[in-house]
C-alpha cells in the first residue's frame, strides 16, 4: 500500500497524523524514505516497556477523550485525568483528533467530554470521531462502559447537541452508560465538579489502582509546561490601544499591543489570546440605579464575599443574556410581553442577540430583587478569545491583537461589547489578565515551500499578520496570497503599509482586495474568489493550504459557497464531488478555519 492510499481506518494513526505523514513523505527522496523507515523501526524497538504495558491493558485504563474548540473541554479533561491519576488509576488522556477510532472496540472504560459549535456542529478535533460513530464502520461496543459530559451555551438552539449525539450513538452501539449525561451551560464549574466526583465513584468497580504511568497526549504535555492558563491567567500590561480605522470609518478597529513581561508565555501563529475584562463603570452604575440597589451591599459568590459593585464590575456577566435570565426577569417583572418571549425559544434567542442586561431592565423594570438574588442569577464573566495578530519571532515578549469595537445605539443609548469596549478604553500601563489558547487546527504548513491562500476580511486578517511575520522572520518567500475586504479603501485598509511592504519584498505574492462600499454595487471577498477562481484552483492543485478567518454566521458560509463553485467550474467536478474535495482538504489539514 502506498502512502497516498493510506487510510487512518486501516492504520493505528489518527486522521491528522496520516495527513502529516503523507505530506512529510511526499517531500522525501527514495533514499531519504529508506533512512527514515530504518530510523523509525529502530525507535520502535527501543520503546519504553512501561509505555507498552499501559497500551496493552485497555481494560485497566480509563480513556478520556475530549473535543474542544475554545479549550474548556481540554481543561476539564485534564483536571479529571489528574484526579483519576491521583487515585492510582491508569489514564489515557487524548484529544479526539489524535485518537484512532478503530481503538474503540478495545476500550472498556471511556469518558467523552465534548463541546458544540455554531448550529449543532462538532468542534474541529471531534469531527472525524463523530462521523465514524455515525457510520456503518462503527463496531458494536457491548464491552464498553462510558460517560458523556456535554458543553454548550443555552443561548443557542442546538444546546449541547454534539454531546447528545455521542451519548445516543454509543448507547445505540451497545455501550453501557456509567451515569446519565450531564449537559453543561456556560457557567459549568459547579456542575462539572459534581459530575467528576460522581464519575470517579462510578468507575471504581471497573478499575484497579496501580502505579502505572498516566498516558497523556502531546497537547497535554505541551500545556503542562505553561504555568498560565484560563484558570490561572497572567497579569499583563497594555502597551498600546490604537485606532487603525479612519476618522470617517463606520468601524472602530483597534490595534492592541500587550507586554507579556517575564511570564515565559509562548504562542504560535494561529493561537488565540484569552482576555479577561472589567465591565464598563457607567453600565454598572446604570444597573445599580435602575434596580435601586446599594453598591456597597455584601454578596457571596462561591464562598467569597464582594461588594455588589465589585461583583458587577469584576465577576458577573452584564452584556450577554441567556434564556434562564430572561425567564427570571419575566417572572419578576410580571410583564406579559416578556413572558410571551420567554415562553418561545425562537423569540428568546432573537431577544438575547439584541439586548443586554441594562436593556432588559429598561424595557421590563423590576425593583423587587435583592443583591444576593441578582448575583445568583447572573452568569460569571467568561474571557473572550481573540486571534493573535503577531509572531513572537517578530515581537518577542509582546502579543498583538486586532479588535473590532462592538458598539450600537439601543433606544438611543450606546451599548458596547464587554471585552472590546474594555480594550478600546484601555490606557497605556493598564493591567489585564490573559492566557494563550493554543489552536493546533490553524497552523502554517510544516513545509516552508508550501503555498498559502489566506482569506480574512475585517478583523479576520489578524492571524494572517502573524503568519506573514512568521514567514518573513524565517526568510520564507514561498507563494502567499491574501484576500482582504472591508467597507472603504481609504478608511478601513487594516495594516495597509505592512501588506505593501511584504509585496515589495516578495514575501507576499498576491493580494486581492474587496472594499464593499467604494462603488454602487457592493463587492465582498467571495466575489474576488470567484473572479480569481482559475488561479485559486491552480494554487490548490499545487498543494496550497487554504485558510479562512472571520465571521462564521455569514461571511464563512458565503466564502465556502464561492470555493465550492470554483472547484465545480475550474476543477470540472459535480457539486457532490466538489463538496467531497473540500472536505478532503479539511481532513488533510489543507483547509483550516478560525471563524467566530
Amino acid at each position: 500500500m502506498s502512502l497516498k492510499e493510506l487510510s487512518p481506518l486501516a492504520s493505528p494513526l489518527s486522521v491528522s497524523q496520516v495527513a502529516q505523514l503523507q505530506q512529510f513523505a511526499s517531500e522525501l527522496t527514495p533514499l531519504q524514505q529508506a533512512w527514515v523507515s530504518g530510523y523509525l523501526a529502530a525507535s520502535a524497538g527501543a520503546a519504553s516497556p512501561i509505555s507498552a504495558s499501559v497500551q496493552t491493558q485497555p481494560g485497566n485504563t480509563l480513556t478520556i477523550l475530549y473535543g474542544s474548540q475554545t479549550g474548556n473541554g481540554r481543561g476539564i479533561a485534564s483536571q479529571l485525568a489528574a484526579q483519576a491519576s491521583a487515585q492510582g488509576y491508569a489514564v489515557n488522556l487524548c484529544a479526539m483528533g489524535d485518537y484512532n477510532a478503530r481503538s474503540l472496540k478495545q476500550e472498556q472504560l471511556l469518558v467523552v467530554i465534548v463541546s458544540t459549535q455554531g448550529e449543532g456542529e462538532a468542534p474541529d478535533d471531534a469531527i472525524e470521531l463523530h462521523k465514524f460513530l455515525a457510520s456503518k464502520r462503527a463496531p458494536r461496543l457491548e464491552q464498553l462502559h462510558y460517560a458523556v459530559l456535554a458543553l454548550g451555551d443555552s443561548s443557542y438552539e442546538f444546546f449541547c447537541q454534539t454531546g447528545k449525539e455521542f451519548d445516543e450513538r454509543l448507547a445505540a452501539l451497545g455501550a453501557q452508560s456509567l451515569l446519565a449525561r450531564v449537559d453543561c451551560d456556560v457557567d459549568y464549574q459547579q456542575a462539572v465538579e459534581q459530575w467528576q466526583q460522581q464519575l470517579l465513584t462510578a468507575v471504581q468497580p471497573h478499575l484497579q489502582s496501580s502505579a502505572q504511568v498516566v498516558a497523556i497526549d502531546s497537547a497535554k504535555r505541551a500545556s503542562a509546561a505553561t504555568v498560565f492558563s484560563k484558570q490561572q491567567p497572567y497579569e499583563a500590561e497594555i502597551l498600546l490601544s490604537q485606532k487603525i480605522t479612519g476618522r470617517n470609518s463606520i468601524k472602530d478597529t483597534r490595534h492592541i499591543e500587550i507586554d507579556l513581561g517575564e511570564s515565559g508565555i509562548q504562542y504560535q501563529p494561529g493561537d488565540a489570546l484569552g482576555v479577561y475584562f472589567s465591565n464598563y463603570a457607567a453600565l454598572v452604575d446604570e444597573l445599580l440605579s435602575s434596580l435601586q440597589l446599594d453598591g456597597e451591599t455584601t454578596v457571596a459568590i462561591q464562598q467569597q464575599t464582594y461588594s455588589l459593585h465589585q461583583a458587577l464590575t469584576e465577576v458577573k456577566e452584564l452584556t450577554q443574556l441567556y434564556p434562564g435570565l430572561v425567564q427570571f426577569w419575566a417572572e419578576h417583572s410580571a410583564s406579559e410581553e416578556l413572558q410571551a418571549i420567554a415562553a418561545d425559544r425562537e423569540l428568546t434567542r432573537e431577544f438575547i442577540k439584541k439586548h443586554q442586561l441594562a436593556d432588559l431592565q429598561r424595557l421590563y423594570p423590576i425593583t423587587q430583587v435583592d443583591a444576593q438574588h441578582l448575583v445568583d442569577v447572573l452568569r460569571p464573566i467568561t474571557p473572550r478569545l481573540y486571534s493573535i495578530a503577531s509572531s513572537q519571532r517578530e515581537v518577542d515578549t509582546e502579543v498583538h491583537l486586532t479588535v473590532g469595537l462592538v458598539a450600537e445605539l439601543r433606544n438611543g443609548i450606546p451599548r458596547y461589547g464587554a471585552a472590546s469596549g474594555f480594550l478600546a478604553r484601555a490606557q497605556e500601563g493598564q493591567k489585564l489578565r490573559v492566557y494563550v489558547e493554543a489552536n493546533k487546527h490553524f497552523r502554517l504548513p510544516t513545509a516552508p515551500e508550501t503555498p498559502v491562500i489566506m482569506i480574512g476580511p475585517g478583523t479576520g486578517v489578524a492571524p494572517f499578520r502573524a503568519f506573514m511575520q512568521e514567514r518573513a522572520a524565517q526568510g520564507i518567500t514561498a507563494d502567499s496570497w491574501l484576500f482582504f475586504g472591508n467597507p472603504h479603501f481609504e478608511q478601513d485598509f487594516l495594516y495597509q503599509t505592512e501588506w505593501q511592504q511584504y509585496l515589495k519584498n516578495g514575501q507576499l505574492s498576491r493580494i486581492s482586495l474587496a472594499f464593499s462600499r467604494d462603488q454602487q454595487q457592493k463587492i465582498y471577498v467571495q466575489q474576488r474568489i470567484r473572479e480569481q477562481g482559475e488561479d485559486v484552483w491552480q494554487w490548490l492543485q499545487r498543494g496550497a493550504y487554504l485558510y479562512l478567518c472571520g465571521d462564521a454566521e455569514r461571511m464563512a458560509k458565503d466564502v465556502q459557497q464561492a470555493l465550492l463553485e470554483v472547484v465545480v467550474m475550474h476543477g470540472g467536478l459535480a457539486v457532490e464531488a466538489a463538496t467531497e474535495y473540500l472536505e478532503n482538504l479539511r481532513v488533510q489539514g489543507r483547509f483550516q478555519k478560525d471563524v467566530y
